[in-house]
Formats: structure tokens, sequence, C-alpha cells
């Protein structure tokens, strides 16, 4: 039996616009609201990773540190990205996505989520919008299980993210033979998905993935505003 996989990037490919520095200052705001005025720091952070002086993990991880602290609980996590994705569902999702996914979930695919977002308040969006899997960057667990501010494993971006997507179907004893893959993104650095991918989709694509697109032919949507 051949297993249909329809797989998603979720920041600007089913949003509008990326979700962690949203997540950041709604969590901060409900946690810590006095850390918001750390933003000018988180800012400067921005600048660091701009001039290449550190990369997105590191990125990821200080502004997590900044506006959250260097650890939080994770029943307090918890409740607050339930409320974000509840957030995110009513303000931040292009609607032809929603349209997409349930065209996938009708044609009978598994829906699979792989972001380079934290799994830590991905997991709910991708709850609410009826996801069956997730593949995402994880976070360092303490035993007192808290969630610490440091990523754990690899950062699923770029080719992280193919490695992490055969790593989780070999877990699922899905055979990649048997597998037929459509894969959706916005950006250029899922080439490596893309080109691994049975249907490649270039979703609201920037110049670079239009112009690689057009290149390979792989198909050209828009999910509207």
């Amino acid at each position: 039996m051949q297993h249909q996989l329809a797989i998603y990037d979720m920041d600007k490919t089913i949003t509008r616009v990326p979700t962690y520095p949203g997540f950041l200052r709604h969590a901060a705001m409900r946690l810590a609201p006095w850390r918001l005025i750390l933003l000018p720091i988180v800012g400067l952070t921005v600048l660091a990773y701009g001039f290449k002086l550190i990369d997105r993990q590191r990125l990821k991880e200080l502004n997590q540190r900044i506006l959250l602290g260097p650890h939080t609980r994770r029943s307090e996590l918890a409740t607050v990205a339930a409320s974000f994705a509840e957030k995110t569902l009513t303000n931040n999702v292009h609607p032809g996505a929603f349209d997409a996914i349930a065209a996938d979930r009708a044609a009978g695919r598994r829906l699979v989520m792989a972001t380079a977002s934290y799994r830590l308040y991905v997991e709910a969006i991708a709850e609410q919008l009826g996801f069956d899997d997730v593949v995402a960057t994880n976070s360092l667990t303490g035993l007192d299980d808290r969630v610490i501010a440091r990523v754990d494993g690899e950062n699923c971006y770029g080719p992280a993210k193919l490695r992490m997507i055969v790593a989780w179907m070999d877990r699922e004893r899905l055979d990649r033979d048997q597998s037929h893959i459509r894969f959706y993104s916005d950006h250029a650095s899922d080439a490596p998905v893309l080109e691994w991918s049975d249907e490649p989709f270039a979703v609201n694509a920037h110049d670079e993935l239009r112009r690689l697109a057009k290149q390979r032919g792989w198909t050209i949507v828009d999910w509207g505003n």
C-alpha cells in the first residue's frame, strides 16, 4: 500500500507572517510582561544575525531567553501556546491554506507540518488545523519538566529539515519507496525537501524560490492575503 503524505512548511506558507516573534511577545505578555522592555535587545540579536555573528539557532535561543527567561514551566507554555494557536488561526492563516489542507485531508493524505519553528507552540497550531503529525525544532527539557531556552538537536531548517523528515518517516516505518509525498513551502531554504518530494509546490513564493520553481518545473501557487 502506498502512503500518501502532504507535508507543509508553516511560516509564510500557511501563515501570512512568521509566528515565532509573535509567540514570544504573546507568551511574555502573559507570563512576564516586564520582559517586553527588553525588546530593543531582541533587535540587537537580529542585527547580530544579519551581520552573521550568530546563526539562526542561536538567534532563537537568545530571543527565547530574553523574553521568556532561561527556563519556563511546560504547563505555562502549554496554556499560552493554546491561546496563541487560536489567535493564529483567526488572524494569520492564508485563506488558500485552509482550502489546501481541507482538500488534502479529504483525499486521505496524512497531514504533516514540517517547520523550523519550535514544537513547544507549533503542535497547538497544527492540532487546531487538523494535522496528524509535526516535525519541528525541539527544545531541551530539564529534569523538573521546565523548557530550557536551548535547541535540542538540529534547527529544523534547510538541509536539516529533510534529515528530520526522513528520521520521522523511519520512526513511523514509512518506506520512502512506498510513499507519495506532496510538499508545500514559500522559501528557497526548503529546496532540499522540494527536490526530494514527488509533488513540490512553491507557495506564496519569494523571488528566489519563484525563479527556482520555474527552472525546475515546480507548481507555483498563491494562497492569497
